[in-house]
């Protein structure tokens, strides 16, 4: 939780599924002396090691055990070009993994240690990330030892793991999996300021009210920030105030509150903060450093280059206990034990010191064993002592030290984790055999004969269910994935479970019946499976309706989940507040336009602008509108798979016009020539003829000759999203 000092501005922007970065400042806003490395990829990111690369294959020859071999013997081998403190680079490294999965947050998923972004701007250069560029390039020799058979994003958190170990703290396990990337993800919305969090300026909440205000998907309350100000709100150190916000900051990055208070006293355990000198001195971050400071950053002008005792990162000093290299019960008997004063560090943060700490109570200096200083507590450690609810927590954990451990353990875990997706993903010799919540378990499911699929197909075309009905349970059930978390999507059968079963975005009276009917077709067949198949059965019917001769593919094998295997309060922030494909658009007001919704639930779905459009002006002629709506229904033959949306949109008959009273939201066409209404649409629909980049692929779509090479588009687009979720496929 190490951060520097200040505070920054907000932004108007709300929304629980997050916005694209270009609402946000981009890198080239902070940095504009960057290299434009972008320009050589406009179809997409770099991977150097090709198309081919099966990183999963590549861990499995990992020489594992040598690796964490070598990673223990790095954790004393301190360089002199940074000194490791106490002789330990354990600390260091547990706050390298920490801030690598610590970006995570639940609105989007995005964020988080699965790509190793911290290697990248804005990450590698956000004040709260102050110094780890050191804790990277200390890894170096060993990355490169162990080269293809190891990812950066997996080396950051295998390394937080082996430092815990090595100093004697408890571990739950690790799975690895996480591929790296080679360029900044840019479809992330850092945040809209143009100050850093040490830069004087004012926090995106107002500081006497609730985190509430703070908009979605951001978890952290300041620009450059992983988890809060470690001052207090805005630096204003009182420890309830900074209660409220951690409460939140963490429930945003999928905590509950004894995860929260454990993740941080274990943490705090460790190491110490870094302020003992002149903040001032500090050179500028590493994406806006000097040519010949080779990526590193906050090079320092202070005695000895600011490394060792006089190193400044987060301007507060000191150690949390007085055995900062080993696992211990210190923190919370000198967190509960000790009355403290408000203190400036040297460099002029605010922290809280003990007051008349006994001499073995005190830390030695990281620089010289045989000097004993005092320790200290953050606004944000005090939050611990003084809020009744963190305090009970506390007492819990300092009464029985085996809890706390266990607790730790797990919530590290989680933290470092969370945003792998299924356990299936995981790779390696430690991955736990137990599964969690979190983890949203599905048991595994079984593969239908060609025979049962045929049976159960019929079942379904007899039924009664409607194209419409089955299109959009099935798109409800899939469309969920995100491929920033790896969450969501068919398998499980989640959409027929709380929460999922109740969004309004569902229309449940529909759903429920129509699962209702598949649970009594499906015979012995997975309901996640049967779901799918009968979007099979909903597509194919409209395909034939239309005269076309397309097979539409299914592949089984999902399983359902249970409730009990559904965490409903993590799903719960995956609920759409829009939904372009279905053109729906909630009663809650967003200042964030419709068009920009829809990119973003494109990008989770994994989807490119071809597929995107060619979904979307399919599923409005199938009838997929939330709640029958018309609005883009702009076909004569409804429930038919046609090229329909796209030639009536653009034709040249229209003239369009905003409804009095929708805010821009809906609009009416009509005829030129007879002056009569012919359509209705949303900024959805009308996008796709008003955006330049879009309407080209709009026009495809609506040319002679390419009605087959629509239909089969839909198909295979279709298709990827109901096989999002299928990492057994891969």
């Amino acid at each position: 939780m190490n951060a520097e000092t200040g505070t920054a501005g907000g932004c108007p922007v709300h929304g629980n599924g997050g916005v694209r970065s270009l609402l946000g400042r981009t890198n080239k806003d902070w940095w504009p002396e960057m290299l434009a490395t972008e320009v050589l990829n406009p179809n997409g990111p770099t991977n150097p090691m090709g198309p081919d690369f099966d990183y999963a294959e590549a861990f499995k020859a990992l020489d594992y055990k040598a690796l964490k071999a070598d990673l223990v013997a790095l954790m004393t081998d301190s360089q002199p070009w940074w000194p490791a403190d106490y002789g330990h680079y354990g600390p260091f490294f547990i706050r390298m993994a920490w801030h690598a999965a610590g970006t995570y947050r639940t609105a989007d998923g995005r964020g988080g240690a699965n790509s190793g972004q911290q290697r990248f701007a804005p990450l590698d250069s956000w004040p709260d990330n102050g110094n780890l560029d050191k804790a990277r390039r200390l890894l170096w020799p060993i990355k490169q030892k162990y080269g293809k058979n190891i990812s950066w994003a997996d080396l950051f958190i295998l390394t937080g793991n082996v430092a815990i170990e090595s100093m004697g703290g408890p571990v739950f396990g690790f799975g690895g999996g996480r591929a790296d990337v080679f360029e900044p993800e840019r479809d992330i919305y850092w945040g809209s300021e143009d100050k850093w969090v040490n830069e004087g300026v004012q926090t995106r909440i107002a500081p006497e009210h609730g985190m509430n205000e703070l908009e979605g998907p951001l978890a952290a309350i300041q620009m450059g920030l992983i988890y809060v100000n470690p001052e207090g709100p805005g630096g204003n150190p009182d420890p309830l105030l900074s209660a409220r916000d951690i409460k939140a900051t963490f429930e945003r990055m999928a905590m509950n509150h004894e995860e929260t208070v454990a993740l941080t006293a274990g943490g705090h355990t460790f190491g110490k903060a870094h302020g003992n000198g002149d903040a001032s001195l500090l050179g500028k971050a590493p994406s806006g450093a000097d040519l010949v400071a080779q990526g590193f950053g906050w090079v320092s002008g202070h005695e000895s280059g600011g490394i060792g005792e006089h190193t400044v990162t987060s301007g507060i000093e000191g150690a949390w206990v007085n055995t900062p290299t080993e696992w211990s019960a210190n923190y919370f008997r000198l967190l509960l034990d000790y009355e403290y004063e408000l203190v400036r560090s040297p460099a002029g943060a605010q922290q809280w010191q003990p007051i008349n700490q006994k001499e073995e109570d005190k830390a030695p200096a990281a620089w010289d064993p045989n000097i004993k200083v005092p320790t200290m507590m953050t606004t944000a450690d005090m939050a611990l002592k003084v809020d009744p609810e963190f305090r009970v927590i506390s007492e819990k954990f300092r009464n029985d030290h085996e809890a706390f451990k266990d607790a730790f353990a797990r919530a590290w875990f989680k933290l470092t984790h969370r945003d792998m997706g299924p356990k299936a993903r995981y790779l390696g010799p430690e991955v736990p055999a137990e599964d969690l919540i979190w983890q949203d378990p599905v048991p595994a499911g079984r593969m239908p004969s060609d025979a049962e699929v045929a049976s159960v197909k019929a079942a379904i075309a007899a039924s009664g269910l409607t194209v419409s009905q089955l299109i959009k349970s099935a798109w409800a059930s899939a469309s969920t994935y995100r491929k920033s978390d790896h969450r969501g999507g068919a398998n499980g059968a989640r959409v027929a479970l709380a929460p999922q079963k109740d969004w309004e975005v569902n229309e449940p009276a529909m759903l429920a019946k129509v699962i209702d009917t598949l649970n009594g077709l499906r015979g012995t067949m997975s309901l996640a499976d049967a779901i799918v198949l009968g979007g099979v059965v909903g597509l194919e019917k409209a395909i034939r309706d239309a005269g076309s001769n397309v097979s539409v593919p299914f592949t089984g094998g999902r399983g359902d989940a249970t409730q009990e295997q559904t965490d409903a309060a993590s799903f719960d922030v995956m609920e759409p507040e829009a939904d372009a494909f279905r053109n729906y658009l909630g009663k809650k007001k967003l200042a964030v336009k419709t068009e920009e919704m829809m990119l973003d639930r494109a990008s989770l779905l994994g989807l490119s602008v071809p597929e995107m459009t060619v979904l979307i002006g399919g599923l409005r002629v199938l009838g997929a509108n939330h709640g029958e709506r018309g609005h883009g229904h702009f076909t004569k033959r409804s429930g038919q798979l046609t090229n329909d949306f796209f030639v009536n949109l653009l034709g040249m008959t229209n003239v369009w016009k905003a409804v009095d009273g929708s805010d821009d939201q809906e609009f009416v066409a009509t005829d030129r020539a007879g002056g009569h209404e012919t359509w209705r649409a949303t900024r959805a629909d009308l996008i796709f003829g008003s955006n330049s980049e879009l309407r080209a692929v709009a026009e495809v779509y609506a040319e002679n000759g390419c009605e087959e090479k629509f239909v089969k588009d839909f198909v295979a687009a279709w298709t990827k999203v109901m096989n999002a979720d299928r990492f057994d496929l891969a």
